[in-house]
């Protein structure tokens, strides 16, 4: 099997899978109980919070741990949706954001907020100009996301979140893509809160982080969730100590040489675009910008309906888009990008990961004309 959808979900390194395994059923004690095989679960976790951090450049206490980005999201627009009112009503994202920013964001304007959404242009980065005007005194929380998870476009977070601060206006960042992909620095970035998934980065699903500047003191909002003291009482439950050890591990693995997996990833998928012009000229590559996520490519197969490439495509992996988004139509990212609606329905992503070769590559081209000459 060809494996092209590393931004739905990545397999877990062997060495997450190895570091993981003793906290299964040797050192599986609660990391809250004060016995010695609950320290250690507890001294397993700073260790791990430590790692997470460290490729964030961010202070440990200022990771909360989550089950993944979507809860991470969710628990700050709740926070803030069960705050008392001020002022400062207007939330602002962009277009093109996760359904985890999206949809808790209307939830927040259905109880009295006022939701204002960024255009972008044609490769899907946010307009610096409509922020300027959009984002404005009466704005509480801008929220963008530092990389598409369709289109791989990098978004303009560092002026956004200056932007932000202007008007005196948190800014949070859904970073499930970047993290462990390209370089993410908090401080960098100058964000007030951000959102990982460990599953992104080779690690298991069910883990992410919520990052708050500060740590959990400085959390301006009300607290969400209620019934237990664990990570500061913001998120109670008890610790998913296997997970959160894998979580640290593949934080480790990332960090080391990230520019130059990124590198073999920008030349997979170039590779790929040049096949593509001589083996099928008829496609459009949705986002040409050299700065994107690394082996992510959005294509719209002219004539060619997704779903009945990915049916012919067996034994090679691949998607319409977002998992999230379900596989019955377009995307909104889609939709926002491609104005013709009949021609939403040909767009189909590829996404490669650190293992992935140009093996495929030859098969996908024979299965893509084959088509294309019986439709």
């Amino acid at each position: 099997m060809i494996y092209w959808d590393h931004n739905s979900t990545t397999p877990c390194a062997p060495e997450v899978v190895e570091a993981m395994q003793p906290f299964w059923n040797v050192d599986f004690g609660n990391p809250s109980s004060g016995h010695q095989m609950g320290q250690r679960a507890a001294a397993a976790i700073r260790t791990a919070r430590e790692q997470v951090a460290g490729l964030a450049n961010a202070l440990p206490a200022e990771m909360v741990f989550t089950s993944g980005a979507t809860e991470s999201n969710n628990l700050l627009f709740l926070g803030v949706m069960l705050s008392p009112r001020t002022e400062r009503n207007r939330i602002v994202v962009s277009a093109i954001e996760h359904k985890s920013v999206l949809e808790p964001v209307r939830l927040l304007e259905q109880h009295g907020f006022e939701l204002v959404k960024l255009p972008v242009n044609n490769d899907g980065v946010t307009d610096l100009e409509y922020a300027r005007n959009l984002i404005d005194k009466t704005t509480l929380l801008v929220s963008v996301q530092a990389a598409n998870n369709e289109l791989g476009t990098l978004q303009p977070v560092v002026e956004l979140a200056e932007i932000a601060h202007e008007h005196g206006a948190y800014f949070h960042t859904d970073a499930a893509q970047a993290l462990g992909k390209v370089l993410f620095d908090v401080q960098q970035i100058n964000c007030d809160f951000a959102s990982f998934s460990a599953h992104k980065m080779y690690g298991p699903k069910g883990i992410g982080a919520l990052y708050i500047r500060g740590g959990v003191r400085r959390w301006p909002w009300a607290h969400p969730f209620q019934g237990g003291g664990q990570e500061s009482g913001l998120r109670p439950g008890t610790s998913n100590v296997p997970a959160i050890v894998g979580f640290g591990k593949a934080c480790e693995l990332c960090g080391d040489n990230l520019e130059e997996k990124g590198q073999h990833l920008n030349l997979l998928a170039d590779q790929f675009i040049d096949m593509l012009s001589k083996r099928f000229s008829r496609a459009v590559v949705l986002n040409r910008q050299r700065n994107s996520l690394p082996g992510t490519l959005s294509i719209l197969f002219e004539g060619i309906p997704s779903d009945l490439l990915l049916a012919r495509c067996k034994s090679i992996n691949l998607s319409k888009g977002s998992a999230c988004n379900g596989v019955m139509e377009a995307s909104h990212v889609v939709k926002t990008i491609v104005d013709d609606a009949n021609r939403q329905e040909y767009v189909v992503r590829i996404s490669f990961g650190k293992n992935s070769g140009n093996e495929g590559f030859e098969q996908f081209f024979e299965i893509l004309n084959t088509l294309y000459q019986e439709l």
